[in-house]
């Protein structure tokens, strides 16, 4: 029994290592924006899919890129535009003359972390290419299934400013996102540091990779032996549960479940090898704010969710 608590708590220390690496190397180029690079690692480790969304210009995309380089993985980038196809995303079965055969060539989704910029540019058909990948780590075409690679991150942005050929992101596809993050404007101290960084080269240019693959899933496996108390699994339940009685929808059952995996990775982050109920009041505002839609002339969803945090016993 001491064996696998210390065997545990060697991989807990090595898991928080790796992702204290990866937040420090993007922090080479991003500016001011600490909480969101964390939650951003954390939803890597818990293997969830995370959405950026904000105002052009804020640094989504340098973010996303960042995290991709500091980890030694396969990267693709998708530059979402209302002429793409689905098939532009998963790939497709081509003829290959030689063999008289069907072949299938493999689109940019299978990468270890895959970025769909500006993803509210494509229509909706193009968009739910991404689902199954998302939820289930594959791809089917014409009734052949494929794996993606593993460990597999979708980092997603999307412009919030600009109507003009755009489409709304289906509940469906929003309700597969772990997080929603916003990064907002730096201060002008922060302004400041990022425009002496830019001077010359811009700082990405020089990040190299601070994990590997196997530190990824070696870090995930950690993440999922966190160890969550039937109270903390109650509370988490109770949290979901008000937001579906003052909203329409509210949290899912996989929001449920993408709370509790992002608590066990803030655990992780924490150097602690089990949930208390701070690491759900962490990142209940992140994982469950874009599930909710409200009723109409109800409150916000950011509110809906302060209030459940206020309202619901630990």
């Amino acid at each position: 029994m001491t064996d696998n608590i210390t065997a545990e708590t060697m991989d807990i220390e090595r898991a928080q290592t790796v992702a204290r690496r990866v937040i420090e190397n993007v922090e080479q180029v991003i500016v001011g924006q600490h909480e969101a690079v964390e939650h951003l690692v954390t939803s890597v480790l818990a293997g969830g899919n995370v959405l950026l969304e904000d105002i052009p210009g804020v640094g989504k995309t340098m973010l996303a890129r960042s995290i991709a380089r500091s980890v030694d993985g396969r990267f693709k980038r998708i530059q979402f535009t209302p002429d793409l196809l689905p098939s532009d995303i998963t790939g497709a079965n081509v003829f290959n003359q030689k063999t008289q055969e069907f072949e299938f060539r493999n689109g940019p989704i299978f990468a270890n972390v895959v970025l769909g910029d500006e993803i509210n540019r494509a229509p909706p058909k193009t968009q739910s290419a991404l689902l199954e990948a998302m939820d289930e780590g594959q791809v089917t075409v014409d009734g052949e299934t494929h794996p993606v690679p593993s460990p597999f991150t979708v980092i997603a942005t999307q412009n919030s400013v600009e109507d003009d050929q755009t489409y709304s992101l289906p509940l469906a596809e929003i309700d597969r996102f772990m997080k929603r993050l916003h990064l907002g404007y730096p201060d002008e101290h922060e302004e400041t540091e990022l425009l002496g960084r830019v001077t010359g080269e811009h700082p990405i240019e020089s990040l190299s990779s601070v994990a590997t693959i196997d530190d990824i899933q070696t870090a995930r496996r950690a993440v999922s032996n966190v160890r969550v108390e039937d109270a903390i699994r109650q509370y988490v339940t109770r949290l979901a549960r008000y937001t579906r009685d003052h909203a329409q929808p509210g949290a899912s059952p996989r929001g449920s479940v993408a709370l509790l995996h992002a608590a066990q990775a803030r655990a992780v982050l924490d150097q602690r090898g089990y949930v208390i109920p701070e690491d759900v009041q962490q990142e209940i505002r992140s994982v469950f704010t874009h599930r909710i839609r409200p009723v109409p002339s109800g409150d916000a969803p950011a509110s809906i969710v302060t209030a459940a945090l206020e309202s619901v016993d630990v």
